[in-house]
């Protein structure tokens, strides 16, 4: 029996797919426990198009997130803390205050895609990368000067 999978189900496949199953298992297991619905041709159509609009978003989200890592790669951006006489400051510079810094210049990038080599504890310059995704890396430069 073919049936279309509406949640994951371990050792069968993934929401969304077609599969074929013993007629037993369809009925006291994956339709008794609303994992599954019968495949019917416009089932399958509209699953068919429900993972080809998918792929299309999931494409269309990395070309922009590709196209936000190139226009990123460069970037300066100026960020302000209490510092001493010395240049020493007090704390670090987070990624958080990276991250405002960057949506200053309207970029919206979350904290947790910045990374830091080490923790930036004096004035001047460092290096900083925003991973965005899988092959979409920008190196931009951190200037860090004192909050006057």
């Amino acid at each position: 029996m073919k049936v279309i999978l509406k949640a994951d189900v371990k050792g069968s496949g993934k929401k969304g797919e077609v599969i074929e199953v013993s007629d037993g298992y369809a009925k006291n297991f994956l339709l008794k426990k609303g994992l599954a619905e019968i495949a019917t041709a416009g089932g399958i159509n509209e699953a068919h198009q429900k993972r080809t609009a998918e792929q299309y978003h999931k494409e269309e989200s990395e070309k922009a997130l590709k196209a936000l890592a190139a226009e990123l790669k460069g970037k300066k951006v100026t960020v302000a803390i209490r510092a001493g006489e010395n240049g020493k400051v007090f704390g670090s510079v987070t990624t958080a205050q990276i991250a405002a810094a960057l949506s200053e210049l309207g970029y919206e990038v979350d904290k947790k895609k910045i990374a830091v080599k080490e923790p930036i504890k004096t004035i001047g310059t460092a290096e900083a990368e925003v991973r965005l995704m899988e092959g979409a890396v920008a190196k931009i430069t951190v200037e860090v000067v004192p909050l006057t």
